[in-house]
């Protein structure tokens, strides 16, 4: 079990966030300058969005992705690992679900790509996002995450944790997280706050698999030596009632579809209608996206776009 923070062994984790950064305030100062950046809007020319239980790996050699990023953060947290030698980095979108395996392979991953660069280099770790909210969400992944990364073989130097109160402001009475979203530059290793102009692809069809009861996995979505996005054939059982979401308010969407109503960004209601609205028109995904059970393959185009391809 080996998580490292400023070079130093951490021998036992504490039980919560608090404590922890108590216990290393360091990272309480390598967030400040995280902190203070506004988002960065992405364009689609040379990125690459993680949705919600993704994640991708990206090599400084991809010759269509140059920033690989995630948004949409609330109580969520995006982790980074990345090579400090090769600069081979991954980044997940986190909601706790299938946790444990994700973190084994984005190390794993990682570690396989740096060593075929030959590289000399330390994994670095950022994690970021999550706020204090009401439920508690938040505080309950921080710690998981940490708790994932200090099981691995491998030597992980954390340098950035920028999670829960860290990550808090105070509105009123209520609480929102500062960073809703973060991205990493592959080739220079730089990450700052962010949000994506174009989601793609397959958004709505990508964003069915949380709300439709499909596969809780956490799926790598990017073949970084081929230049390949890939959605791996999933299926869900038809949504009862679908009409009727697809009919309420947007409170009523934000009240029964969010783990926090009240911090959500503006287009987010939006986002969710879309992904309903998919599921309505194909209760069947195995039938109507996936006859052949082959996933679908995206590959960038000159002007950023991702073209459906065959393989």
């Amino acid at each position: 079990m080996v998580l490292l923070i400023n070079r130093s062994i951490v021998c036992d984790l504490p039980k919560d966030t608090n404590t922890f950064y108590r216990l290393y305030p360091s990272l309480k100062e390598s967030a400040r300058p995280l902190l203070s950046q506004t988002h960065k809007s992405i364009t689609s020319l040379g990125s690459l969005y993680v949705l919600q239980r993704e994640y991708a790996v990206v090599s400084p050699n991809d010759k269509y992705i140059s920033i690989v990023g995630t948004d949409n953060t609330t109580t969520c947290c995006s982790v980074i690992v990345r090579h400090s030698g090769s600069g081979v980095t991954s980044l997940g979108h986190f909601d706790g679900s299938g946790l444990e395996n994700a973190v084994s392979e984005m190390v794993r991953k990682v570690q396989e790509y740096s060593t075929i660069s030959g590289e000399l280099g330390v994994l670095e770790l950022h994690i970021v996002g999550g706020f204090l909210d009401k439920r508690g969400y938040s505080e309950t992944l921080a710690m998981q995450l940490l708790y994932a990364f200090h099981r691995q073989l491998a030597h992980i130097h954390l340098v950035t944790a920028c999670t829960c109160d860290l990550n808090n402001v105070l509105r009123g009475n209520t609480n929102y997280p500062i960073i809703y979203g973060i991205s990493v530059n592959i080739k220079t290793g730089e990450i700052f706050p962010s949000t994506f102009v174009e989601k793609g692809p397959e958004f709505a069809l990508r964003s069915s698999r949380i709300f439709a009861g499909g596969s809780s996995d956490m799926q790598e979505v990017y073949e970084t030596q081929m230049f390949i996005f890939k959605i791996n054939p999933f299926n869900y059982e038809p949504m009862r009632g679908i009409e009727l979401w697809l009919n309420e308010g947007d409170d009523f969407i934000l009240q029964h579809l969010s783990t926090s109503p009240e911090a959500e960004p503006p287009h987010f209601v939006t986002d969710v209608k879309s992904a309903l609205s998919f599921i309505h028109q194909n209760p069947f995904p195995s039938v109507t996206v996936f006859p052949e059970n082959r996933p679908l393959y995206f590959r960038k185009d000159e002007f950023g776009q991702w073209i459906p391809i065959r393989i």
